[in-house]
């Protein structure tokens, strides 16, 4: 077998679900970042309170055997940005959001499937970005990440996403 179809068979997925907001998300994120079908990124959870996503280590591997960082370091960035994404459309407010600045801390190495799981921990900090997005057209929201593997926290990803309202969101090429 060559390189190229034992990659494919290594990253290769089980069908998609066909329901539920898993599969919405899983669905938007594969549609709309290219990234997330190459990490073999798969929905487990996808709720206004918490987004958990998994990936696998055959298409995250690096040279050592672990996973490579900046993979973690993508599946952590698009757990945050799920959550965000969902808690807006469900709050109703049309907003482009991209993220400004992130930290990773890696805790062990990853040498097998792991998650990220970004809960939404502050309340009061999620009300004062839904008001200043309303009141200002664009708004900052920090959000934290947790890499876990084999039940072990191995990584911790704090991010800081800015959305911009429509009336200053430029048109998404992709539509809406």
């Amino acid at each position: 077998m060559g390189l190229d179809a034992e990659h494919r068979q290594l990253v290769e997925l089980p069908p998609a679900r066909e329901d539920g907001p898993e599969a919405a998300l899983e669905d938007y994120l594969r549609g709309r970042i290219a990234l997330t079908a190459a990490l073999g990124v798969r929905v487990a959870e996808a709720g206004q309170e918490c987004v958990r996503l998994t990936a696998p280590l055959a298409a995250n591997i690096n040279h050592s055997g672990t996973v490579f960082g900046g993979s973690a370091a993508a599946v952590a960035t698009l757990a945050a940005w799920g959550l965000l994404h969902l808690r807006l459309a469900a709050a109703g407010i049309r907003a482009r959001t991209v993220i400004q600045r992130s930290r990773m801390e890696y805790e062990h190495p990853i040498a097998a499937d792991f998650e990220a799981e970004c809960r939404l921990t502050d309340p009061a900090a999620w009300e004062h970005f839904t008001a200043m997005l309303k009141r200002h057209g664009r708004a900052r929201l920090q959000l934290l990440a947790e890499l876990r593997c084999a039940d072990q926290a191995v990584g911790r990803f704090e991010g800081e996403f800015v959305a911009l309202g429509a009336a200053h969101a430029a048109p998404d090429p992709a539509g809406p």
